[in-house]
């Protein structure tokens, strides 16, 4: 009988130790173990964010379908089944960017956009392109991937890499070939 009381008493002594330990972890670490490996730590579906400034709208983000990976150790967002991102400038000028596939990362503020992207300027500049990155944090896009952009005037620039700030006022591209149109305008000197 004695044997039995100091046995479960060990067990007793054992159980408290475990828990001691088990509750000395921080609630992030609870988090990761109480998911199933690689799970999201959150899923959302039928995605309509809207970033505002001084009470405007200026960035709606939309989307089928977010997972978000905030418990990772490298944080991301992740759009498998495709974005539309529609922005704002300070005029009120409307520009989009599409695709089919997104990832967005915490600690960078890099997005990565993936096939068929396609961004529509405010000023009708068409970027299409397999893959884009956007650094939000520099306001700067790149690929190194094979594009395309038109111009409104219907001129075109097909290129295999480029980088450019958002606004494509600082452009460059690498291994491009496309049509300028150039207005000539006749000058007509009187001597």
């Amino acid at each position: 009988m004695q044997t039995h009381k100091h046995m479960y008493k060990g067990v007793m002594i054992l159980i408290s130790i475990i828990t001691l330990f088990a509750c000395d972890g921080s609630y992030k670490d609870k988090q990761r173990l109480s998911l199933a490996d690689e799970a999201p730590l959150a899923e959302g579906t039928a995605i309509n964010l809207k970033y505002t400034d001084s009470g405007k709208v200026v960035t709606n983000l939309l989307a089928p379908r977010l997972l978000d990976f905030s418990n990772y150790e490298f944080p991301y967002q992740e759009f498998p089944e495709g974005v539309e991102v529609r922005f704002w400038d300070k005029d009120n000028k409307k520009s989009t960017i599409t695709s089919d596939y997104a990832i967005r990362f915490d600690g960078t503020d890099m997005v990565d956009l993936r096939k068929n992207v396609k961004l529509v300027t405010s000023d009708s500049l068409v970027l299409e392109a397999e893959q884009l990155y956007w650094d939000q944090k520099n306001q700067w896009v790149f690929t190194d991937q094979p594009y395309r952009i038109k111009f409104k005037d219907g001129s075109y620039n097909d290129g295999a890499r480029f980088d450019s700030n958002e606004d494509f006022t600082n452009f460059l591209s690498r291994k491009n070939e496309g049509v300028q149109l150039v207005e000539t305008k006749e000058n007509n000197d009187e001597n």
